[in-house]
């Protein structure tokens, strides 16, 4: 759930059938977590950008989001720090900074394609608590869902790309990886999985449908 940042993604692995399919959570299948927190600040009276610019504010910032992120923070702790750094009420501020994401339905219909045409699809998803999370949706969608908070590691660690990939019953360079974060796919790379930077639907469906031969 942290910020997009700008990095330059790495490349997919060498061009082969892949057989499965993992996909963030928030920034891919459903709309941009930069464009919520904007609208947050709008709402709230803060600047533009400081939503970003407090998550990416220090060392302490880091340990709350490590401790959320691996589910070891409660909620409220967090959202108490981080409602102290923003100049903003705690009550409820997950909720409130994220109240205007909706569904990337075309993207939710590429995964449940893949998924009914027997493709293994796993959720790999940096969590802000796990109960966030549309729990039919994700039946419907995954063979495996991998949340932060739940399985206590989280991206980018190669642990939780390893976790998800075993989960589904398979190797790391069995498997395409799709994240709106491009910090997220070097490790994943590393693993031997192709990898792909979400920015557009229009451009992610056909890819991944290419890294897994079905173009």
């Amino acid at each position: 759930m942290t910020p997009p940042m700008m990095p330059t993604p790495p490349p997919s692995s060498p061009d082969r059938a892949r057989r499965a399919l993992l996909v963030d959570y928030g920034g891919v299948l459903t709309t941009s977590i930069g464009d919520a927190f904007e609208q947050f600040a709008r709402v709230e009276g803060l600047a533009p950008g400081a939503v970003s610019a407090a998550l990416r504010s220090g060392p302490d910032m880091r340990r709350l989001l490590d401790g959320i992120e691996e589910g070891t923070l409660p909620e409220v702790e967090f959202e108490r720090e981080l409602a102290l750094l923003l100049g903003v009420a705690p009550r409820g501020l997950i909720g409130r900074m994220l109240a205007t994401l909706g569904p990337d339905e075309r993207m939710i219909a590429a995964v449940r394609e893949l998924r009914r045409a027997g493709v293994p699809t796993g959720l790999v998803s940096n969590s802000w608590g796990v109960d966030i999370y549309p729990a039919a949706l994700l039946a419907e969608l995954f063979d495996a869902s991998v949340i932060s908070g739940r399985v206590g590691m989280r991206k980018p660690s190669p642990a939780i790309y390893l976790h998800a990939s075993r989960a589904l019953g398979l190797d790391p360079a069995d498997c395409v990886f799709v994240d709106d974060l491009a910090r997220n796919l070097s490790p994943a790379a590393e693993l031997g999985m192709a990898t792909v930077h979400h920015t557009d639907s229009a451009v992610t469906v056909p890819e991944i449908a290419r890294l897994l031969g079905r173009n």
